[in-house]
């Protein structure tokens, strides 16, 4: 996706580190469409920049000194909202960080690199700047709290759901964390099966299934090869690697793989949904939520071909909506729903025979 037409974003870069601050500050200033308007080495003096520079997007290291990078997310939030990317490091305990950060209401966050790997700096350099265009585009909005009862209310009369033909997909990439958290908070306890591709770093999908599964009602895990996948529980894609669904007899299995990435990703989620398609057909139902670029769009396509029901985000509710606005102009989507309302056509379409259509 391009950047803003006839504008120069305007870039602020918090971290502590002055060797990142120079690092950040070249990688960026190789990009005409970028100017970094000024480094701050910790929240204090990035709350005086800008106010007085202005920028469009704030990249903000997770680990900051006098005042922590989610403390000052918050307050950024609520005092003056506006897109942030998070520079985070490749741990589990930075992973953790970056994640509440999405909740609060960044956009998209980027690993450090190895400074003294030149092709690692020369990718790294291409992701942080598209992030930074996104960002600069992405609707800004802070967490979204659980629906009120809402857990109660759906496990109440959801017996009908209970079955393992019924297969729920879901693909998502920016935006996706939270969106994906807010459909997952939604679904009742015995809800069919859900198998989810988002687009993530390896050392990040096992802390963001924890995740999941402390906000859901479903048991959620990082998928494992060969594990069969049963009602009420929803498996994420381990980072770098594919997930597929494959039948076994009667059952659904998850099937990991190093295959290349599809569409620049691993997991790609077209690699999910065609599984899904060649497996489940008309008994599954898939979904795309907010993400950048158009991975998914072709493998909702073969899913609907195949009868199964499809519905994507509608742009409004969307951090990005490049993969469901693809897939809308490809055909591949029955519905365009609101995130809201995307859990429940997702169980309403679980209670519907496609096949006797």
């Amino acid at each position: 996706m391009p950047a803003i037409p006839n504008k120069i974003l305007k870039v602020l870069i918090v971290d502590d580190s002055a060797l990142m601050r120079q690092l950040l500050t070249e990688l960026l200033s190789g990009d005409r469409e970028l100017e970094v308007v000024g480094a701050a080495p910790d929240p204090y003096i990035a709350r005086d920049l800008i106010k007085a520079l202005n920028p469009d997007v704030l990249t903000l290291d997770v680990e900051m000194p006098r005042m922590d990078g989610l403390s000052f997310l918050e307050n950024l939030m609520r005092l003056r909202p506006m897109p942030v990317v998070m520079v985070s490091s490749l741990t589990e305990k930075g992973a953790e960080v970056t994640l509440q950060a999405m909740e609060l209401g960044a956009i998209d966050f980027v690993t450090k690199p190895k400074i003294d790997v030149q092709a690692g700096l020369r990718l790294y350099a291409e992701e942080l700047v598209a992030k930074i265009k996104i960002a600069a585009r992405a609707k800004v909005r802070g967490r979204m709290p659980a629906p009120s009862g809402s857990r109660t209310a759906a496990a109440g009369g959801s017996r009908i759901f209970r079955t393992t033909e019924k297969l729920i997909a879901i693909g998502a990439s920016t935006g996706g964390t939270e969106a994906i958290r807010e459909v997952l908070e939604r679904m009742p306890a015995d809800s069919p099966a859900i198998v989810i591709t988002q687009h993530i770093p390896a050392l990040f999908s096992g802390p963001f299934a924890a995740r999941m599964d402390r906000s859901s009602a479903m048991s959620v895990c990082e998928a494992r090869d060969g594990q069969q996948i049963v009602p009420g529980h929803a498996y994420i894609a381990p980072g770098d690697r594919h997930l597929e669904v494959r039948r076994d007899g009667a059952r659904y299995i998850c099937k990991l793989t190093d295959a290349p990435p599809e569409n620049r990703h691993r997991p790609s989620v077209d690699v999910l949904f065609k599984s899904v398609a060649q497996h489940a057909g008309a008994n599954a139902v898939g979904a795309i939520l907010t993400g950048m670029g158009d991975d998914g769009a072709r493998g909702l396509l073969e899913m609907r071909k195949v009868g199964a029901s499809t519905v994507v985000q509608d742009e409004a509710s969307s951090v990005v909506w490049g993969m469901p606005g693809a897939a809308f102009k490809l055909g591949a989507a029955d519905r365009v729903l609101p995130l809201d309302a995307i859990a429940t056509e997702l169980l309403r379409q679980c209670s519907t025979d496609r096949r006797a259509a």
